[in-house]
């Protein structure tokens, strides 16, 4: 009997992004951690559903928080079991990285903004940036030096004709 073909990998699946981040904030760090969700709300992440535009973290009681981000209903479910979209979830992290989190935001003018979610080996992740807002003439800065580098690339691909 031949030998089958190895499969290939199947992509990482859904993978939400929050692009708003990088523009509004200087991220200095990042943590990966997981998420504590209800099965209708799995559901939800694995069909994309999910928006964390506007979402923080925040520390309560000991136990590091996200709030702010939607996972949409999910259709299929019973009345009775759908789950509330902009509930507060339950960050799953070490005690010493909860703390270092905690000090990070305690300092003026830093928090912490979800970056990316998504799956791994099953379970749901969240990352983590631990950030610091921009100001108006830092955003200004980055959108002309984006264009200067769009700018860049379109000669050098003109040059190469």
């Amino acid at each position: 009997m031949a030998k089958k073909d190895k499969q290939p990998k199947r992509p990482h699946g859904v993978r939400i992004k929050n692009r708003r981040a990088w523009r509004d904030f200087h991220i200095e760090a990042k943590v990966e951690c997981g998420i504590e969700l209800l099965g209708t709300e799995v559901k939800s992440l694995r069909a994309g559903q999910v928006k964390i535009d506007e979402a923080h973290a925040r520390v309560k009681r000991g136990e590091l928080f996200l709030i702010g981000a939607n996972f949409a209903l999910y259709p299929q479910a019973a009345p009775g079991m759908q789950h509330v979209p902009t509930r507060e979830r339950k960050l799953l992290l070490h005690r010493r990285q909860i703390n270092e989190i905690e000090a990070h935001v305690r300092q003026k003018g830093r928090t912490v903004v979800p970056l990316e979610v998504y799956f791994k080996r099953g379970w749901a992740k969240c990352v983590l940036g631990l950030a610091v807002g921009k100001r108006q003439f830092d955003k200004r800065a980055d959108l002309k030096k984006r264009e200067q580098e769009r700018e860049m690339s379109r000669h050098m691909r003109r040059s190469r004709r």
